[in-house]
């Protein structure tokens, strides 16, 4: 069991600081809303794992197989991320406040944490690939999974709680003209995103066949 963690301690640092959506968006909202926002971002994005580590689990190859035979769920997830990359860039600037969010806006904050993680169908076939690369492992033991698996979480959680404090340490230097920098840069990202998975979208199936390439890998 120990040295199922000591496994899985530099996957789950490693995931942390894999540059997306969401690692932009934390560091963003982290920054400008204060510590308290960043966690309840956080902490919705880590939900969104979670529930698609369940379904991984349960679903594992047959999900996968449905993945490449279904290239709707890519263009409908990068259509999402599409819209609101552009949104995010053609927004306004506002004046630097320090107010702290609401109860609303923190609750606002996890639910916004979770669908910009779950809309990316790429995470969910992440998950379903690591599943099937490290069960056999091992040994498909549910107990060892949960242990494994739980420590991804962990630390990845408690990494992204570091990035949160260091980033709210930004927050004095952040001016009105820099943020609008940094969220105009997090929409590009949002509108790369997006394209790159609506063209998955309309590849020929047997371009991006994950569990072909998950088998070949392994």
């Amino acid at each position: 069991m120990i040295e199922d963690i000591q496994a899985a301690i530099p996957l789950g640092l490693l995931l942390s600081f894999m540059i997306g959506p969401v690692f932009f968006v934390l560091l963003e909202t982290s920054a400008t809303k204060g510590f308290r926002a960043g966690v309840c971002f956080d902490v919705g994005v880590v939900v969104a794992d979670i529930v698609f580590l369940v379904i991984a689990y349960f679903s594992s190859f047959q999900l996968l197989e449905n993945l490449s035979n279904e290239p709707g769920l890519f263009v409908f997830g990068g259509m999402i991320l599409l819209v609101y990359g552009i949104y995010l860039f053609a927004k306004k600037a506002k004046k630097k406040t320090t107010a702290r969010p609401s109860k609303g806006g923190y609750v606002a904050l996890f639910i916004k944490g979770f669908l910009l993680n779950f809309i990316n169908i790429g995470v969910l076939a992440f998950w379903l690939g690591l599943i099937i690369v490290v069960g056999p492992s091992l040994e498909n033991d549910p107990e060892r999974m949960l242990v494994f698996f739980s420590t991804v979480i962990l630390v990845y959680f408690g990494t992204d709680l570091m990035k949160i404090i260091l980033a709210k340490q930004l927050k004095r230097y952040l001016t009105i003209e820099r943020i609008v920098l940094i969220t105009k840069g997090l929409g590009i990202v949002l509108i790369i995103c997006g394209i790159v998975l609506i063209t998955k979208g309309f590849l020929p199936k047997e371009r991006f066949n994950l569990k072909e390439e998950i088998e070949r890998i392994s």
